[in-house]
């Protein structure tokens, strides 16, 4: 008996090897380390808070600064008059990152599909660290402290910022197809980690001459970062003469990988074979347009979830080490050094869950029991006794429970969503969908800082945790039609082959 197209595929690692040449390799290094570079510099505003705002508050009030005579010359700039307040206007400039950052993904995702994705990606990495380096190098130079230039500098740096991601998934999702795609991505997302280590060494390094030095390290590196991207980085197959994904690949392997992702288990060929972008005489792929983008299957649903998952994952991101040391009494350094087990466990997490899913070519069922593990691992950890090594144990363990899926779903799932069958032959729908996932994400994340530092003023920590297993469980919530659905395929596709043997 004949089986259908559907599980006529061949195996994920062996459609991987057999199209991965050295551009892919090159490809794959180059925004591994741009997008490593970008979350550089937001690690280090992170690592100097400390300084700046002892640098931002009156001498006689840091206990290691020499007392200066007349008080009045030596403290006219300062722009608060003790720490408590500069350390919330430190906060403010987080929450204003985070939104400017998330409105800019939305934009930049349609930029970056309908410009070059290597001007888009090289322009925001440089010009980002232009104002990284106005920020926190050149104001401190000239001994200009104002806390509007500061506000504003910081929007437009949100902003800036947004183009990274969008541009760097959509070259991704151009190079690498659905063979493979969650194991590749799953490694590969663990840029953002890299990038948190890379900050922080960076940061440590030339801390000690003055914080405007570990400002001037990053932008330096991440403006150079962005001309190597300029210069070096290929956005798809094509500019060296190789077939574009769906040329070879949509025919055995795409075939399969989408429709289960998204489509619907009634559908026949000559219904896959429609396109949301009107045929074009010339055979060139046309972008489309922001409301199109919401409306393909999954994208809505995805984005919700998303904004729910990573609201947790940027929570621990912000807070572990604060838990740490104001839960358990730790040092600041020490719990600065255990946070980091967090990040292992989210790309162990996201590198085998991607691997998993890529050989039952389904992400949705796997997402699901890895965020039911979540939750367990959440209540688990908020009963973690005052122990470094059991803490840490478990903080890897929820760290590959939650980091895994946030990075499968703001990577591969993204990609999967830009190049499902409606948008067939218009791969300038990546960037779009991956600024509208990873945007209403980041939101999600902006709001998420704020309630639970208000949850845990009023209520502790214990509610904390709580309020992040609610979030979880949302998050399983939303994506629940596409679990179903897939499971239901799973199952078709046993039975078929069942039939045939």
């Amino acid at each position: 008996m004949a089986l259908p197209g559907s599980l006529r595929t061949q195996p994920a690692n062996r459609g991987l090897v057999s199209h991965c040449t050295h551009h892919h390799i090159v490809v794959f290094l180059l925004t591994f380390f741009s997008y490593s570079l970008l979350h550089a510099s937001r690690k280090t505003f992170s690592n100097v808070k400390v300084s700046v705002s002892s640098q931002w508050t009156p001498s006689c009030l840091n206990s290691t600064a020499p007392e200066l005579r007349p008080y009045e010359l030596w403290n006219s700039n300062r722009l608060f008059p003790n720490q408590e307040e500069a350390t919330l206007f430190l906060g403010t400039l987080d929450t204003i990152f985070l939104f400017s950052y998330a409105v800019g993904l939305f934009v930049s995702g349609i930029v970056g599909d309908r410009l070059n994705l290597r001007w888009v990606l090289s322009f925001g990495m440089c010009s980002s660290a232009l104002v990284v380096f106005f920020f926190g190098t050149l104001t401190e130079w000239l001994h200009f402290y104002n806390k509007w230039f500061y506000c504003c500098l910081w929007v437009v740096n949100g902003l800036l910022q947004s183009t990274g991601w969008p541009c760097v998934v959509a070259v991704m999702g151009n190079w690498f197809g659905k063979a493979g795609r969650g194991f590749v991505f799953g490694l590969w997302s663990a840029c953002a980690s890299v990038g948190n280590i890379l900050g922080a060494f960076l940061a440590s390094c030339v801390l000690q001459y003055g914080y405007e030095y570990a400002f001037l390290v990053t932008a330096s590196v991440q403006f150079a970062g962005g001309v190597i991207v300029f210069f070096g980085l290929l956005t798809s197959p094509k500019e060296v003469g190789l077939p574009e994904l769906g040329a070879d690949e949509d025919a055995v392997v795409e075939e399969d990988a989408n429709r289960p992702l998204m489509g619907s288990d009634d559908t026949d060929d000559d219904d896959r074979n429609y396109s949301i972008q009107a045929t074009d005489t010339d055979n060139q792929p046309k972008a489309i347009g922001f409301f199109q983008a919401c409306c393909l299957p999954g994208v809505v649903l995805y984005s919700l979830a998303y904004a729910c998952l990573k609201l947790v994952n940027y929570s621990f991101f912000f807070w572990l080490p604060f838990y740490l040391s104001n839960n358990f009494g730790w040092k600041e350094a020490e719990a600065d050094q255990l946070s980091i087990w967090y990040d292992v466990g989210g790309i162990i997490g996201g590198t085998i869950q991607g691997l998993i899913s890529d050989v039952l070519q389904k992400r949705a069922p796997v997402l699901a029991i890895s965020l039911l593990f979540a939750v367990g691992s959440l209540f688990g950890y908020s009963r973690s006794p005052n122990s470094k090594p059991i803490n840490a144990v478990i903080m890897a363990i929820t760290g590959f429970f939650i980091g895994g899926p946030s990075n499968m779903i703001s990577s591969a799932i993204s990609a999967d969503l830009g190049r499902q069958d409606l948008v067939k032959g218009n791969s300038e729908a990546l960037a779009t969908v991956t600024g509208i996932v990873d945007g209403t994400g980041s939101i999600g994340a902006a709001v998420g800082q704020y309630l639970v530092s208000l949850i845990q003023e009023n209520l502790g920590w214990m509610w904390v945790f709580y309020f992040f297993i609610l979030m979880t469980s949302s998050t399983i919530l939303f994506i629940s039609p596409l679990i179903v659905r897939e499971i239901r395929l799973l199952l078709h596709e046993r039975r078929l082959r069942m039939l045939a043997e």
